[in-house]
């Protein structure tokens, strides 16, 4: 089931799928719903819900100077107490694991379970591994799409990901044809320099159930993350999983049976 959610006069899209328990699965930076629909083990009695953030999928962009995941965050916050649904497992994928962070901290009361899988951010803003996005969209917003595409190309940058992380190359060459072209830039430059705006003591404070998932091969979303989140939210479990670089449907797999087994366990 697809709706909107008004706020700030902007439709933001809901997508809605399954039925039991409810959990919040949020995409990553100029992703849509169908990244957590793809890894969602819809075998078990849970509904999967995502709100599309500003800017992405059907959702509207607005005033892109505010765009940021403190925006994303608060937009998420008053969606659910919209539903009355909290708490419920609320997580994300990159982009989406650091606004699953963040509403965790500032809203612990609608969230009863955490998963941050592919995280892109500890705490700490505008880290190393978002600079291949920032370039895209530096390179987006001063060139038109075909020139940015050629000069990202001959890049440094292009050739260290086609040699060490394919996958990133591959959905940052997909930035270039994504419309509408001004949105995509502001977003790879707003959310490339941003953070979860939480220190590593509210991480490290953080009390609920916590699946961490992080795969290698991935410069954009390091291990080395996955695994700093996973020492510091206590008790917090991390998954390794095939890097979708390697096989894609085997990352997939993976992503599904590790979500499986983390929901089955929380709901017993």
């Amino acid at each position: 089931m697809n709706t909107h959610f008004q706020r700030d006069n902007l439709k933001l899209a809901v997508h809605d799928r399954g039925s039991g328990m409810p959990v919040v699965l949020q995409h990553g930076l100029c992703g849509d719903a169908a990244q957590p629909a793809e890894i969602f083990p819809f075998e078990l009695p849970a509904r999967c819900l995502t709100l599309e953030c500003r800017g992405h999928g059907g959702s509207d962009a607005g005033d892109t100077g505010l765009l940021s995941i403190a925006t994303f965050t608060d937009d998420l916050a008053a969606w659910l107490d919209s539903l009355a649904l909290g708490p419920v497992v609320f997580g994300g994928i990159s982009m989406g694991a650091a606004i699953a962070l963040r509403l965790a901290v500032a809203r612990p009361d609608l969230v009863r379970a955490l998963v941050l899988a592919r995280p892109a951010w500890v705490a700490e803003a505008a880290p190393a591994n978002m600079e291949p996005n920032a370039f895209v969209g530096t390179l987006l917003a001063r060139h038109d799409a075909e020139e940015a595409r050629a000069l990202f190309e001959a890049s440094d940058t292009a050739r260290d990901l086609a040699a060490n992380a394919p996958d990133n190359l591959a959905s940052l060459r997909g930035f270039f044809t994504r419309e509408p072209k001004a949105v995509t830039a502001a977003l790879l430059a707003r959310i490339s320099a941003d953070g979860p705006g939480v220190s590593r003591a509210d991480i490290a404070a953080l009390g609920v159930p916590t699946l961490v998932v992080g795969t290698q091969v991935d410069a954009i979303h390091p291990l080395a993350h996955a695994e700093t989140l996973a020492a510091l939210i206590p008790g917090a479990r991390l998954a390794r999983i095939t890097p979708k670089a390697l096989d894609k449907p085997r990352y997939v797999q993976d992503f599904r049976a590790a979500l499986a087994q983390f929901l089955s366990e929380i709901s017993a």
